[in-house]
């Protein structure tokens, strides 16, 4: 079944998270918490879950300020927050040990949870994410003037074919995707943004000691293979692969393929 629920983070912000649970009930069954891109929400992970709720429990985090967690104040949105959120629903949860899958920004936050809390995580897998923004070669301050400018619907649509193959998915899918991503708003993003874009984890990488999947698109535009080759060389236990081709957001165009994927990464290591 699927549960929507809340909980309360340390410093007071509601944060909206989805369990999909269709695992044998007599069995204790591993918990695998999935952390969504900015501009994203749980729904995005939508068809993930039938390939991964049988024989996992799914727990789909909100990111705060997206989908239904709250929006956070002045001093709420921070990198150290963000990533305290996920060791906070595994408290929540009552979980000593999770499964950690995260898309594009979702998967900095993963990557930096992996290595500051090495005995919470027992894999991780990184979808579409290099070690942060920082060192990309895309000018983020642009999309902040774009979003604060025209919105987040009509920034989308200028830029998809960086993050959709158009001649590739369903019609419809575009509209879709679009509408799920402009639910983010404009000045939560025009704090997200910066944020991730101030972010190089490269250093922090190495102290991943859990088994850890990289998948990684092939013709994004937005970062360079080069750029996600990063993880390879520095995460001791790492798999390695690349969708060749694809534009940046292959867990919304490819969900099937990443989840099969993430599948068998997560049977081979259980």
């Amino acid at each position: 079944m699927t549960q929507h629920c809340y909980f309360n983070a340390s410093d007071g912000l509601i944060l909206s998270y989805y369990v999909d649970d269709y695992t044998d009930p007599w069995r204790k069954s591993p918990t695998l918490v999935m952390v969504h891109a900015a501009m994203g929400n749980a729904r995005r992970f939508y068809a993930w879950v039938p390939h991964l709720a049988r024989d996992f429990r799914v727990v789909r985090l909100e990111l705060r300020g997206h989908g239904d967690s709250g929006i956070p104040g002045p001093t709420q949105l921070t990198f150290e927050r963000l990533r305290q959120d996920v060791i906070e629903l595994l408290d929540h949860l009552k979980v000593d040990k999770a499964h950690l899958v995260g898309s594009s920004a979702g998967a900095f936050v993963s990557q930096s949870v992996a290595a500051h809390h090495p005995d919470r995580i027992l894999t991780l897998a990184c979808f579409a994410a290099t070690p942060g923004m920082k060192k990309g070669k895309t000018d983020y301050s642009k999309w902040v003037k774009r979003i604060g400018e025209s919105g987040v619907a009509t920034f989308l649509r200028g830029t998809i074919k960086d993050r959709i193959d158009v001649d590739a998915v369903e019609p419809g899918f575009v509209d879709w995707f679009i509408a799920e991503s402009a639910r983010a708003p404009v000045e939560v993003l025009a704090r997200v943004v910066p944020l991730m874009a101030s972010m190089d984890l490269a250093p922090e990488l190495p102290k991943i000691q859990c088994p850890t999947l990289v998948v990684v698109p092939g013709g994004d535009p937005i970062h360079g293979v080069e750029e996600y080759r990063v993880l390879e060389q520095s995460i001791p236990n790492c798999e390695f692969i690349v969708y060749e081709g694809m534009p940046h957001n292959i867990t919304d165009a490819a969900p099937d393929r990443c989840a099969q994927e993430l599948r068998r990464f997560l049977r081979a290591h259980a």
